[in-house]
């Protein structure tokens, strides 16, 4: 396992769009190990492989229940609305408020390449719809206008 670099501010990768893996190998394994190492060093609860430079549908998540590994996520479900403040990795320092679905229903492969579904609610279901907008090239400050977006200074007031 290796601690990646997490790719920050206007780098472009940020903006491509995630390719679908087509096959579950030792890359994509190692992959997975570098990415969970990499969010839990940096403190995150979630990552999406674009932001370690790596454009493929990958993403994993670990709001306080264990460590989830999603390859080829796919929301196929969003019910009711919740309004929180988030942050990322790849925009150090920037919060902003901002509202998505309380619950959605997301189907992926596990590094065995078995389909898996999860109900996810509340931090998970945000945390579901931040990192699957990463795969799109999506930002959680496209949600936002510029007078919505914190800047850590300004926070520290």
């Amino acid at each position: 396992m290796a601690i990646r670099i997490i790719r920050t501010g206007e780098d472009p990768i940020l903006r491509e769009i995630s390719k679908p893996v087509k096959e579950i190998n030792k890359g994509i394994e190692k992959l997975l190990d570098d990415m969970a190492e990499t969010m839990y060093d940096a403190d995150g609860i979630g990552l999406a492989a674009v932001q370690i430079g790596v454009p493929k549908r990958v993403i994993v998540m670990d709001v306080g229940n264990g460590l989830i590994e999603l390859i080829n996520p796919e929301i196929l479900e969003r019910h009711g609305t919740q309004t929180a403040v988030e942050g990322c990795l790849s925009l150090p320092g920037i919060r902003g408020e901002v509202t998505r679905a309380q619950r959605v229903v997301v189907r992926g492969l596990n590094r065995k390449g078995e389909t898996v579904t999860i109900d996810a609610t509340d931090l998970l279901a945000r945390c579901v719809q931040h990192e699957v907008d990463h795969l799109d090239g999506i930002l959680f400050t496209d949600y936002l206008r510029p007078d919505q977006i914190q800047r850590e200074k300004e926070l520290q007031r």
